[in-house]
């Protein structure tokens, strides 16, 4: 077995497979804690992704990073609510994020992000490996309890161990390809095809930092300001009617473009500056989020359609919570099974309130006041508020109420002063 990296131990309290924001979020705050966390990263840093548009729900696990201030700082473009052309006629309509702890989001360049949210870890006192491709976990009667990864330009595998390994490399699924099975949702079967353009008109007055969702009767297109006049802009249809079209996804995307309203006045005067990127088949969630010696989190766990833009958030506020979680499984061993099963019924959960949402948004045969309602329907039964904040409640990913944001495990803990104290003769 070649040697390991120079300062690398042998073992570590927990090991985690991709630095993106899932990872990097778990292993910042378990770090913080004062566990011994390696974290490894196929990728060098910074590196492209797509999902440049954020929900103020990621601010939170931003805040126990100490992060905000940092995004700032850097230049991130606030963001303060969204304009649709969408529903019923395709009527223009807009929303912006509710007054109280985080009223904003970002759009930002995710290769900035991810390496910022990466650095943080580091700073934390976790240990990462780059240019490092895991190849297999390790596995002792039935338990993972490490893996084998390999590095660039470098012969050999390596080992390291841990007393727990959280798998958060995205698409690759890395443990949960050998581990779990996928369900794809076949209502959200989409495709999407996206590129960058240069010298861009902006939408007008408070819909300036806006994310821009324009429906069309075969899909819909995004448009999402970044800096320096480059806006993100990206086509999402059905893979069905992707094929039947008999187009390239690229012709696909210039012919839907032309179609579009708000979306065309801003691109009237710009230029494309990218090539085109396509992915297809995002929503779908993975059959067990858990077993002996390993849990997922983030895309590997599950993903639900770009639309309201919550991968990034519900990546992020998971991996604050499963941290929070195996910090007591690191303290109390013999919590681990029913610790990881509150955690995945929980995620699973959310994960599937977010896609109910989604799949009934995208009937565009409705007015704006059916999907407010909707939004009610699913967060306030109780009709405690208006619908229309119920509906920028939920799409913030702010409804709180959620078991996810509020798993205690005090129950599962013994208490010493309940141990039996020895008869004194």
């Amino acid at each position: 077995m070649p040697s390991r990296p120079y300062g690398i131990s042998a073992d570590y309290d927990v090991v985690i497979i991709g630095g993106g924001p899932a990872g990097a979020t778990t292993a910042g705050l378990l770090a913080q804690n004062g566990h011994r966390v390696l974290l490894l990263d196929r990728e060098r840093f910074p590196r492209y992704h797509v999902g440049e548009s954020l929900i103020p729900a990621f601010m939170k696990p931003m805040d126990e990073l100490g992060l905000t201030e940092r995004m700032d700082q850097r230049g991130f473009e606030r963001k303060y609510g969204g304009s649709l052309v969408w529903g019923n006629n395709q009527v223009p309509w807009k929303f912006s994020f509710l007054k109280g702890k985080y009223p904003y989001a970002f759009h930002t360049r995710r290769a900035d992000l991810d390496a910022l949210i990466l650095d943080r870890a580091r700073e934390l006192g976790v240990h990462i490996i780059e240019d490092a491709t895991v190849k297999e976990p390790i596995e002792e009667d039935g338990r993972v309890v490490g893996v084998r990864y390999a590095l660039r330009g470098m012969d050999g595998l390596r080992e390291v161990r841990g007393g727990l390994v959280i798998d958060a490399s995205g698409q690759a699924r890395v443990l949960s390809r050998r581990y779990t099975d996928v369900k794809w949702h076949d209502a959200l079967r989409n495709v999407a095809v996206w590129t960058y353009y240069d010298n861009c008109e902006r939408l007008e007055g408070d819909e300036y930092t806006n994310i821009l969702i324009e429906g069309l009767d075969g899909g819909w297109f995004w448009a999402i300001p970044l800096d320096k006049g480059t806006v993100s802009v990206g086509y999402v249809t059905r893979v069905a009617s992707a094929g039947e079209s008999g187009q390239a996804l690229e012709d696909l995307f210039h012919a839907q473009r032309d179609r579009t309203t708000k979306l065309r006045k801003m691109l009237a005067g710009a230029r494309q500056s990218a090539g085109f990127r396509t992915a297809r088949d995002w929503s779908y969630h993975s059959d067990r989020f858990y077993g002996d010696g390993w849990v997922l989190v983030g895309d590997t766990a599950a993903f639900v359609d770009p639309l309201f833009s919550t991968g990034v958030a519900l990546a992020c506020m998971a991996g604050s919570t499963l941290a929070k979680i195996v910090d007591q499984i690191i303290r109390h061993p013999e919590i681990e099974t029913k610790a990881l099963d509150r955690y995945a019924t929980a995620y699973s959960g959310f994960f599937d309130e977010i896609r109910e949402f989604v799949e009934r948004f995208y009937d565009q045969t409705k007015y704006k006041e059916f999907y407010h309602s909707l939004a009610q329907e699913m967060i306030d039964p109780e009709h405690e508020r208006k619908p229309a904040d119920d509906f920028v409640t939920l799409i913030s990913g702010l409804s709180g109420n959620h078991p996810l944001f509020q798993i205690t495990l005090d129950d599962l803990i013994p208490d010493p002063s309940s141990e039996s104290v020895p008869a004194q003769n």
